[in-house]
């Protein structure tokens, strides 16, 4: 959340509001009527100057979220799926994977694959929504990480419900991530729409849908 201070002076008083963006309203509201001593035509046209400015940011705030939606994802070139000591990875998947996921297909789709995936719906057979499921809807979202390097990818759900993030999981087959659950400092995109992490290891792929990119891992 981004803050700014707005200082309001008058002949004898200095005033000094903090407050986040989405209360500039309030404040441009609470500073009008600080000023009723004034003449009404001074106070309209504090009034509009505050609520102007309160406008002007709130569009640059909009301008500023556009724009990183439109950077997103962040892509990569071919160069980072290059063939390695392990495939398309330095090293094959960690054993002992969480929710009984199987190693040996694990491995496959990740270091020695770039088109497919497991059958949709392999998730739902693993221990991962028993477990899942069995949390509050409330609950901490749950972290994902690489199963060759052990890096953060994806935190889920994030700006929306367990349950919302769960249906749309199920409705396509396979876990289904939005920009604002991955972690861009490990996860990269190729122009074909391939989803990899920045060491090799093949995730899946983004299939944007109407409300945007939509990670399916």
């Amino acid at each position: 959340v981004h803050y700014y201070s707005i200082t309001v002076s008058t002949r004898t008083t200095m005033v000094k509001f903090s407050r986040a963006v989405l209360a500039l309203n309030l404040l441009a509201a609470s500073t009008s009527s600080s000023f009723a001593f004034m003449s009404g035509t001074t106070v309209a046209r504090r009034s509009t100057h505050h609520h102007a400015f309160s406008r002007t940011i709130s569009l640059q705030a909009e301008a500023t979220k556009t724009t990183q939606e439109q950077t997103l994802p962040v892509m990569a070139g071919e160069d980072v799926m290059s063939q390695k000591g392990h495939g398309t990875s330095e090293t094959p998947v960690m054993k002992e994977l969480k929710w009984n996921c199987d190693y040996a297909t694990a491995d496959r789709i990740c270091n020695f694959n770039r088109h497919y995936a497991e059958y949709a719906g392999y998730w739902e057979s693993t221990s991962y929504l028993s477990e899942i499921v069995g949390t509050a809807d409330e609950a901490p979202p749950t972290r994902y990480f690489d199963s060759v390097t052990g890096n953060h990818l994806f935190t889920a759900p994030m700006g929306r419900s367990l349950k919302e993030y769960l249906i749309e999981s199920k409705s396509h087959g396979w876990p289904s991530f939005r920009d604002e659950e991955v972690n861009w400092d490990y996860v990269r995109c190729l122009p074909d729409g391939e989803c990899v992490s920045i060491t090799g290891t093949h995730l899946g792929h983004n299939i944007p849908d109407s409300k945007g990119n939509r990670y399916c891992i």
